[in-house]
């Protein structure tokens, strides 16, 4: 972990903890302030720098991918959000975002999920066609999902979308024609957290 300021790891670790259990950025700099004086910018800042060393790394045993997407805004555009689980451990397996939304695009997601977790039957929605023709291309099995993968799938996205709807107004990017990195720097935070989190759960 890497700041400018040299703030001391468990401080930048709790700020984060507290922004992902819920509380705004200038609620989460508030409390940590009773312990070490820092305003809401540079707890974001710290969502910018974090990389978690091995998120990518740590093979799961995966039994399929629950896969489905949905539209996020970042600033005045619009932006979809690909999302891979597994239907056990409810963990998140990958996050992806594109600013289109077809057969490529599931394509290349699915194969960057499979180059981390191998073959896998793929269940998604009914409500594209997209999938269906990237896992045959890809030579996935494919099934629409059932009553409990929707549920899964749908809490998950859900969570997803309550958490970038309260980061700010323009999540999570504060400059003109953003370049989306800021948005991956955060999903991968994102990701760190939720599945330490369910696996703290479980």
């Amino acid at each position: 972990m890497l700041t400018r300021n040299r703030t001391p790891s468990k401080y930048v670790y709790y700020a984060l903890h507290l922004y992902f259990s819920g509380l705004s950025l200038r609620r989460a700099s508030e409390r940590l302030s009773q312990l070490f004086k820092r305003n809401h910018v540079s707890i974001w800042n710290w969502i910018q720098k974090y990389k978690p060393q091995k998120m990518q790394s740590r093979r799961r045993k995966v039994l399929e991918y629950i896969v489905d997407e949905t539209m996020l805004k970042v600033r005045s555009e619009y932006i979809w959000l690909w999302v891979a689980i597994e239907p056990k451990n409810r963990q998140i397996l990958a996050l992806s975002i594109s600013k289109e939304r077809n057969m490529f695009v599931a394509e290349r997601y699915l194969s960057n999920l499979i180059k981390v977790h191998g073959k896998h039957p793929v269940s998604t929605d009914d409500g594209g066609t997209w999938y269906p023709m990237a896992c045959q291309f890809l030579k996935l099995d494919h099934h629409i999902h059932s009553s409990y993968e929707k549920s899964v799938i749908e809490r998950t996205m859900q969570y997803i979308k309550d958490r970038t709807e309260s980061f700010d107004d323009y999540f999570p990017c504060r400059v003109k024609n953003c370049k989306l990195k800021h948005v991956h720097n955060w999903l991968r935070l994102f990701i760190d957290y939720h599945n330490r989190e369910i696996k703290h759960v479980n």
